[in-house]
C-alpha cells in the first residue's frame, strides 16, 4: 500500500512527501518504489509461454509500464498501458498491461510510474503447482471423524470431529425397517462447507468434477503428491482423498430400498467452534430423488475410475456399482420426491435449519445419471430412458444444474460408447463449442479482460466456482479442438481467482499477498491461528450479499465488488467442496496442460 502519511502538494513544480520535498521527477520514483493495490494481477504468476494480464486502476499519469525484478533494481521489460476503459458495473478507469512477449523465468513486480509497483508474483514453469495441490489437499483439512495429524495438518493439526458412529434416523426418513431414532453408522466424509454437516446433494457435484479431473488428466495426478495419510499406497493421492468422502456416500444409502438420505446433520448450525467441540445429536434426513440420482451418478463414475484399483481395493468398483444401479431403481420408482425443509419442519421434529440444498427440477440428475451408468455399463437401456437434450440450453453446471457433467462424460468417453450414442456426438461437441464460444464472447473488450464478468448473473452466491467452472467448461472445448483461445480463455479464470479481478483479492486462502484471510469457516476462526487453513476457495463476489447476509464491513455496493474479507460475509467469504473441486480441475488441468506444450 501507498504509505498512508504521504502528502501531496503540488506547488510552483515542487512535490512534497510528508516532510520532504523534492522534483516531480523524484516523487514519480519515489511511488515506484511504494506497493500499490492499484495493479490487479495473479499474485501467484505466470507460465513463461502463456498470457500475462495485469490491470491498472485509477489515474496512471503516463502510457508505460515497466517489469522489474522484486527488488526494483532491474528493469527487464517495457510496455505500454492499454486506452483507458470504464469498468462495466463502477465506472472505474482500467487501464491493461500485457506482457505476455516476456518470457524469462524470475520474481518480478509491475511497475507504474505514478502509481506504484505491484505485488510480487513469478513467471516460471509449473508456476500453479502448488495451488493445484493445496486445493486438493483443502479437502483433507475437511475431513470429518479422523484426527488431523502434525506430520500431514501442519500448525492446523486438530482433534478428530464428529466421529458420526451413532446417527439417528430422523422422523423424515423413517421406514419399517429403519425407524424414527434409528441408530445407524455414518462416518467419514467432508464437511460441507464452513459448517459441519455432509450433504449429498452438494457431495454429487464435487465428486463428479474431482472424479472428471482425474479422467481428464489420468498422468497429471499420478505424479502429484499431497503428504496425506494414504500417500505412498500406489494409488494417486486425489483418489485416495475421494474414497474418504466416497466411503461415507455409501453409507447414506438405505440399504432396504437403496434411496439415499439427503443429507447427515445436526438440527441447527453449529457454533464457531472447533469440530471436537462440537457434540450435539446428528440425523440423516429424509431420502429424496435429487441426493438418489447424484449418488447414482458418483458411484457408476467412481466405479470405472476405481476398477483399475482392485488390488488395492477389493470390491469397490463392483460395490460402487451395485450401489448405483440399486439408486437408479429407487429413482424410477420415485422420480419426484423433493427435498423441501419448511414443509418437512412442519410435519417432524426436530425441525432442521440447516442447508437445504433443495431443488425443483431433476432434469439434469436424470440425465446425468443416465449418462454415467451408461458410460460404465454400455447399457443402452441407461441412455434410452432420458432425454438427452430437453431443451437448447447449455447451463454451467452448479449443484443444482448437474446435465453438463454427464455431457462431458460422453464427449470424453465417445469412442467407446454404442453406435446409440455415437450418432448424438457430433450434436453434443457442436453444443459444448457453441457454449464456449459463447463464454469468450467479449472477454477481450471487458475491463479486467477475463471470461468472468459477462453480465451481473456471474456474480452469485459462490461465484468462484461460476470462475472455475467456465473455465473447465472451455478446457473441454479446448480438449476437442486443441485451439488455444480456449486454453487462454480459461486461464484468464484462474487469474480473476487469483486476484485480477476488481476487489484485487485472491480468492484462495494461503497464496497471493493480498488473500483472504478471513473466510466463514469454523475451524479457521476457532483454531486460534492467524493464518486460516490453507488451499480453500472463498465464495467471492456476489452482488447480493450484504442483502443476505446482513455483514456490516462490505465497502462497495458495485455488482463486481461485493466481498468483504470477514467471518461475518458467509454470503461472500465462506468456503465449500462445490467450488474448491472446480478450483482443483483448473489449476491442475492448466498445469497438465502447459506441461504438455513445455
Amino acid at each position: 500500500m501507498p504509505n498512508k502519511y504521504a502528502l501531496q502538494v503540488f506547488f510552483s513544480g515542487i512535490v512534497c512527501l510528508g516532510f520532504a520535498c523534492s522534483s516531480p521527477r523524484q516523487a514519480t520514483v519515489a511511488m515506484e518504489n511504494e506497493l500499490t493495490e492499484n495493479i490487479h494481477l495473479n499474485q501467484v504468476g505466470f507460465y513463461l509461454s502463456a498470457p500475462k494480464i495485469a490491470i491498472v486502476t485509477g489515474e496512471t499519469g503516463g502510457d508505460t509500464f515497466y517489469l522489474k525484478t522484486s527488488d526494483l533494481s532491474e528493469t527487464v521489460f517495457t510496455g505500454r498501458l492499454a486506452e483507458a476503459r470504464a469498468g462495466e458495473y463502477s465506472q472505474k478507469q482500467t487501464r491493461l498491461a500485457d506482457f505476455s512477449d516476456f518470457s524469462a523465468t524470475g520474481n518480478f513486480v509491475l511497475v507504474v510510474p505514478g502509481v506504484g509497483h505491484s505485488f510480487a508474483f513469478d513467471v516460471k514453469q509449473e508456476v500453479h503447482k502448488e495451488l493445484a495441490a493445496a486445493a486438493l489437499k483443502g479437502f483433507y483439512f475437511q475431513r470429518a471423524s479422523t484426527d488431523l495429524q502434525p506430520e500431514y495438518a501442519g500448525k492446523w493439526h486438530r482433534p478428530a470431529g464428529h466421529p458420526d458412529s451413532e446417527v439417528l434416523v430422523h422422523p423424515s426418513a423413517a421406514t419399517a425397517q429403519r425407524p424414527a431414532g434409528t441408530v445407524i453408522s455414518s462416518a467419514k466424509g467432508w464437511y460441507d462447507a464452513g459448517d459441519y454437516n455432509k450433504y449429498i446433494v452438494n457431495s454429487g457435484i464435487t465428486m463428479g468434477t474431482l472424479l472428471a479431473a482425474y479422467e481428464d488428466f489420468p498422468d497429471y495426478f499420478q505424479q502429484q503428491q499431497l503428504n496425506i495419510p494414504e500417500s505412498g499406497n500406489k494409488v494417486p493421492d486425489l483418489l485416495d482423498e475421494v474414497l474418504w468422502n466416497l466411503r461415507w456416500m455409501l453409507t447414506m444409502q438405505d440399504p432396504g430400498d437403496g434411496g439415499v438420505y439427503h443429507k447427515l446433520t445436526n438440527p441447527a448450525f453449529d457454533g464457531m467452534v472447533m469440530p471436537s467441540e462440537a457434540n450435539g445429536v446428528r440425523y440423516v434426513v429424509q431420502k429424496g430423488t435429487a441426493a438418489t440420482l447424484d449418488f447414482a451418478a458418483v458411484m457408476a463414475q467412481a466405479s470405472r475410475v476405481y476398477k483399475p484399483f482392485e488390488s488395492t481395493f477389493p470390491g469397490l468398483s463392483d460395490s460402487c456399482l451395485v450401489a448405483a444401479t440399486k439408486a437408479w431403481e429407487w429413482a424410477q420408482q420415485n422420480p419426484a420426491i423433493l427435498y423441501q425443509q419448511d414443509d418437512l419442519n412442519k410435519r417432524f421434529e426436530p425441525a432442521i435449519s440447516t442447508g437445504a440444498y433443495g431443488d425443483s427440477d431433476l432434469t439434469d440428475e436424470f440425465i446425468w445419471a443416465a449418462s454415467e451408468l451408461y458410460v460404465t455399463t454400455k447399457n443402452a437401456a441407461y441412455y434410452r430412458a432420458v432425454k438427452l437434450f430437453p431443451d437448447a440450453n447449455m447451463p454451467l453446471p452448479g449443484w443444482n444444474q448437474v446435465r453438463l457433467l454427464g455431457y462431458y462424460s460422453l464427449v470424453r468417453h465417445a469412442r467407446n460408447l454404442t453406435p446409440e450414442a455415437q450418432k448424438d456426438e457430433p450434436e453434443l461437441k457442436k453444443r459444448l463449442l457453441r457454449f464456449a464460444d459463447e463464454l469468450l464472447e467479449g472477454a477481450a473488450d471487458r475491463s479486467y479482460g477475463t471470461v468472468m464478468g459477462k453480465s451481473e448473473k456471474d456474480y452469485i452466491w459462490g461465484s468462484s466456482s461460476v470462475a472455475a467452472n467456465q473455465g473447465i467448461a472451455l478446457l473441454q472445448a479446448y480438449n476437442v479442438t486443441s485451439e488455444k483461445k480456449y486454453l487462454h480463455g480459461a486461464l484468464s479464470n484462474l487469474d480473476y481467482l487469483l486476484g485480477r479481478n476488481a476487489t484485487g483479492y485472491s480468492f484462495v486462502t494461503g497464496f497471493g499477498e493480498k488473500s483472504t484471510l478471513h473466510p466463514h469457516h469454523r475451524p479457521s476462526v476457532a483454531d486460534g491461528i492467524p493464518e486460516p487453513v490453507p488451499g480453500l476457495l472463498s465464495g467471492g463476489t456476489n452482488a447480493r450479499a450484504n442483502q443476505q447476509d446482513k455483514c456490516t464491513t462490505y465497502r462497495s455496493e458495485f455488482p463486481d465488488e461485493m466481498y468483504t474479507d470477514d467471518d461475518c460475509s458467509y454470503a461472500s467469504n465462506e468456503i465449500a467442496i462445490n467450488w474448491n473441486a472446480p478450483l482443483v480441475y483448473l489449476a491442475a488441468a492448466l498445469e497438465a496442460l502447459q506441461q504438455e506444450k513445455e
